[in-house]
């Protein structure tokens, strides 16, 4: 079977197992990632991101975060108008998604760690590999993206942590198994797994993130 070369409008993005079972699951829509750019100045006065996305851009295909500068919002301004934009690594609505996972090469295909056979006690005859390191021939979950936004992390919803694959547990809320990041409110739940993900403090770092909506393919 001949696979497909990667294009621009199909990138790669890496998911850790939990997600991934959420993603089999219907469960997670979403995705925050931080947003990451060479251009530290940005993020100093007098620039300041305006917190919108633009996608529609003549001759400029992709999703741009907008950053402007306050003099260009005085009146009487005679400068340039044009934004500065950052563009989003993940694409923008219609792109698609391959999702990469830790895998292992097996005699019929390829098996995943993410499947619930492979619990914690489970020792089986290969060694997992990283997921950065898969291609796209192993690839089996493919995401269309359907919105891209950019927000503060701590401006997420209940709603947006639900679908980012938080689930209503016994006694409150967390991912598939009870246990994990539980908590009262899903917001608290997701920000705890973000915390685990990214770091003690990355929570109350509150940076901003790209708030990719995708479906499954």
């Amino acid at each position: 079977m001949t696979v497909p070369e990667i294009t621009a409008h199909e990138r790669p993005i890496l998911f850790s197992g939990p997600m991934v079972s959420a993603l089999l699951a219907r469960t997670k829509t979403q995705t925050r990632r931080v947003v990451k750019h060479k251009w530290p100045y940005l993020w100093q006065e007098p620039y300041y991101p305006t917190g919108r996305v633009l996608t529609d851009l003549v001759n400029q295909p992709g999703a741009f975060m907008e950053f402007r500068t306050r003099m260009q919002d005085e009146p009487g301004y005679h400068g340039s108008t044009a934004s500065t934009l950052v563009d989003c690594p993940f694409g923008r609505p219609g792109d698609r998604l391959w999702v990469r996972e830790t895998y292992a090469p097996v005699t019929v295909g390829y098996a995943y760690a993410a499947d619930p056979i492979w619990n914690p006690a489970s020792r089986p005859p290969w060694k997992w590999r990283p997921s950065i390191h898969m291609p796209r021939a192993a690839c089996r979950l493919v995401l269309e993206i359907t919105d891209v936004r950019v927000e503060r992390l701590g401006d997420i919803s209940e709603a947006d942590a639900l679908a980012e694959g938080i689930v209503p547990t016994y006694g409150g809320f967390g991912l598939p198994g009870g246990e994990h990041y539980h908590a009262a409110d899903p917001r608290q739940s997701f920000l705890s797994l973000w915390e685990a993900v990214y770091g003690e403090g990355s929570g109350m770092a509150n940076p901003w993130v790209w708030a990719v909506t995708f479906k499954r393919l």
